[in-house]
């Protein structure tokens, strides 16, 4: 069935706010040839259900998700905080389109920005924490990105990086914990937890009082 092979109500506002039609559904999406598989409920990754375990002990209040790509994170995020207000940051413009679609359908508490995670521009303190999975192996420079991130936080910054060298063209850099531990006390962290699960590392940073 539909309902078990998607995240029906993201897949449906998506179809919605791409077609412009309020009472759109899956199945008018599929026939009209839009690409859903973006919504596809495939087995969880590891990485994903960590963070996601590590946001339900945090509670946020508000959530800037940086590199929100085709969605891997953000879908299972949207479903697992029903409540949370969510900014969804890309640097492409079709991605963008995509999650603003998302939100112009139904899910109204989800706001897409297109932004270069190294250029950041919100205040400081503009969101209670921010989320960087897979993001910062594809950076020119990652501790540009990692700065905006803690200044842009208020209490945490959670992020993910692979833990070995792979096929991907795009990884650009491979950090170690204590890359990760250097790079987190440069941007001003108080404190930095790396974790790791299934070739990912998982890092939790404190922001300073």
């Amino acid at each position: 069935m539909l309902q078990d092979r998607y995240y029906m109500e993201l897949a449906t506002a998506f179809v919605r706010g791409r077609l412009a039609n309020p009472a759109a559904t899956v199945e008018d999406g599929l026939r009209a040839g839009l690409r859903l598989h973006k919504f596809k409920k495939d087995t969880q990754l590891a990485r994903v259900q960590k963070v996601i375990g590590i946001l339900r002990a945090l509670a946020p209040r508000s959530l800037l998700d940086v590199g929100s790509g085709r969605g891997t994170f953000l879908w299972p995020l949207l479903e697992a905080f029903p409540d949370l207000p969510v900014t969804a940051m890309d640097v492409s413009e079709q991605r963008v389109a995509d999650l603003n679609a998302v939100r112009v359908g139904g899910i109204g508490r989800l706001t897409a920005l297109r932004m270069d995670a190294q250029r950041m521009s919100y205040a400081a303190g503009s969101f209670d924490i921010v989320t960087m999975l897979e993001v910062l192996e594809h950076m020119e420079n990652p501790q540009a990105a990692l700065n905006h991130a803690l200044a842009t936080a208020t209490r945490f910054v959670v992020l993910s990086v692979p833990s070995a060298p792979d096929d991907n063209p795009e990884h650009v850099h491979l950090f170690s914990p204590e890359d990760i531990r250097r790079m987190a006390s440069e941007a001003g962290a108080a404190r930095t937890t790396v974790e790791h699960v299934l070739n990912h590392r998982v890092a939790i940073l404190k922001v300073k009082a």
